[in-house]
């Protein structure tokens, strides 16, 4: 009987640890999906909009297409390298208070920059002031609501990032009418307003309870040298990620599609006024690329929980195609025929959005669960220099060039050597999932900073 009773207990145990890896799959998670769909749509869904603010920038400051363009790649790169540090503040405190503190700092960068006088002025707050606020509110949210879905994580997430496509396809007349009536400066006020509700968003986040291993719990109680502190920082970073051959491929990988992957929401809306159409029909270009945004996002959420098909391949099929109709954006108005572009910018917003939940979702395949906050900082962190170059080289190339041809031809190519760097991957061509990583402890993580010490110790250990 004691044996019968203890092979019981162990098999519960064995039930609890299974569902504790697999993780909740809905409930409050539900709620925090909405507070994902609104703060991410005054996020990317405004970032997106901006190219509405491009030709007014143009006009007042009289300045060049490349200059204005470290407007929006300024910010853009600001929130991908601030974001390792939302993500270490949230592994060393709250998410809540972390994310209300992004969404303040994000209103507050508008607000600033609604008086700005120079192009400086504008760099330092929508660039630094909104992308450090958009840096610790995005991933902190993503990885909240990843942390609550496991069978329907892709689901949740392309739910929750439809609003970047809705926000797209509202804000671009919006953002016009509003300049029409308030210039631009009295837009970027009210845009700051609207960004302040990202603050309410971030409080919906219940706080847990945080656990301290042992290891950091010892080091604490005996000293506070350097190495310990260095420690404890490498934790809530995750840098052992850094010596990891699959996070460095896919993290490489994701990098080149940023380079190309928002040229056109910033210079699309320039390109098609150059070509001959009003602003009106400019600005619903980019509306319509952002209506089948949502489309795409819903889909292959939908359609990835299904399990036909890896999570890497659907996503490499998704981003070729998407550098492909980069590429053909400019070619279909070569003619001045209004049907072609939309068509393909329909085209563009549809696979533009089926892999963006993607992106997110297979990074806890690589790295797992438990390492999946500082691993998407730290994505975030590597690719914020393609997103600072991006728009800018586009901006240059149409200077050059004098057309925007060859800013959407490189644009694509990035995106499309992206998706040749997925194949690299380990186990890429293999129908199966290969098996997800295991949990890993602080010393672990300090072991993986030093393999050679590691293999001695395995060594020893033999």
């Amino acid at each position: 009987m004691t044996n019968l009773k203890a092979k019981s207990e162990s098999r519960d145990d064995d039930d609890d640890d299974d569902d504790e890896a697999e993780g909740p799959d809905g409930g409050w998670g539900w709620v925090l999906v909405v507070a994902l769909f609104i703060s991410t749509s005054l996020v990317f869904g405004l970032m997106r909009s901006l190219g509405i603010f491009f030709v007014e920038f143009v006009q007042y400051f009289q300045e060049s297409a490349q200059a204005i363009s470290w407007i929006s790649s300024t910010g853009l790169a600001a929130q991908q390298f601030f974001s390792p540090l939302g993500a270490a503040l949230c592994n060393a405190f709250n998410a809540r208070v972390v994310v209300m503190m992004g969404g303040f700092l994000a209103g507050l960068g508008l607000i600033l920059a609604s008086q700005a006088t120079c192009l400086v002025h504008l760099y330092l707050t929508m660039g630094v002031i909104s992308g450090l606020g958009w840096g610790l509110v995005f991933t902190p949210m993503v990885a909240t609501v990843m942390a609550n879905f496991t069978r329907r994580r892709t689901l949740a997430l392309g739910l929750g990032f439809s609003s970047i496509g809705l926000s797209s396809f509202a804000f671009n007349p919006l953002f016009q009418l509003l300049v029409e009536m308030y210039a631009w400066r009295g837009a970027l006020l009210i845009l700051g307003g609207l960004s302040l509700n990202i603050v309410p968003c971030g409080a919906l986040i219940r706080p847990q309870q945080r656990v301290k291993p042992p290891a950091q719990v010892d080091s604490e109680s005996k000293s506070s040298s350097c190495g310990d502190v260095l420690r404890r920082v490498s934790s809530y970073l995750e840098l052992s990620l850094l010596f990891e051959r699959p996070y460095i491929t896919y993290t490489l990988a994701v990098t080149l599609f940023n380079v190309g992957y928002f040229v056109p929401y910033f210079h699309l809306v320039a390109h098609s006024r150059q070509a001959g159409f009003s602003e009106y029909q400019a600005a619903f270009v980019m509306s319509a690329a952002g209506a089948a945004d949502i489309l795409g996002r819903v889909v292959s959420g939908w359609f990835s929980g299904l399990g036909h098909f890896r999570l890497i391949h659907l996503l490499s099929l998704w981003t070729g195609l998407a550098g492909l109709f980069i590429m053909l954006l400019p070619v279909s108005s070569l003619s001045g025929s209004y049907t072609a572009l939309m068509a393909i910018s329909l085209l563009y917003g549809f696979c533009s959005g089926a892999l963006t939940s993607l992106v997110f979702a297979v990074v806890p395949m690589i790295v797992g669960v438990e390492r999946m906050m500082g691993g998407l900082g730290l994505l975030q962190l590597i690719e914020s220099g393609a997103g600072l170059l991006g728009t800018p080289l586009s901006g240059l190339l149409k200077d050059i060039t004098g057309s925007y041809l060859a800013s959407f031809m490189v644009a694509g190519s990035f995106v499309i050597l992206g998706t040749l760097t997925m194949t690299t991957l380990p186990h890429y061509f293999s129908c199966t999932d290969p098996p997800h990583p295991q949990r890993r402890s602080l010393h672990d993580k300090d072991k993986g900073l030093h393999p050679e010490l590691e293999q001695m110790n395995h060594k020893t250990a033999e």
